[in-house]
């Protein structure tokens, strides 16, 4: 599994990654964890509001701050 972070270093992306990071804890599930901040890359997913979330190349999340328990979900879902 791969989980993307699009954003360009806001709070809200930061804070993003740490609640990705705590999803993954809670779920015992392992995934590769990218932080992608070059805005070309995130235009390529139509992503136009950050902080944004990808699973398996799947946007999953725009312009919002999850939760770890949202997230969990959502990885248990891909």
């Amino acid at each position: 599994m791969k989980i993307e972070i699009l954003g360009t270093g806001c709070a809200k992306c930061k804070q993003l990654e740490k609640n990705v990071l705590e999803a993954l804890a809670k779920t015992g599930k392992f995934a590769e964890v990218e932080k992608v901040e070059d805005l070309t890359k995130i235009m390529e997913y139509g992503v136009m509001s950050t902080p944004g979330l990808v699973i398996d190349g799947k946007v999953v999340s725009v312009g919002k701050l999850l939760t770890p328990d949202e997230i969990a979900d959502l990885i248990s879902k891909a």
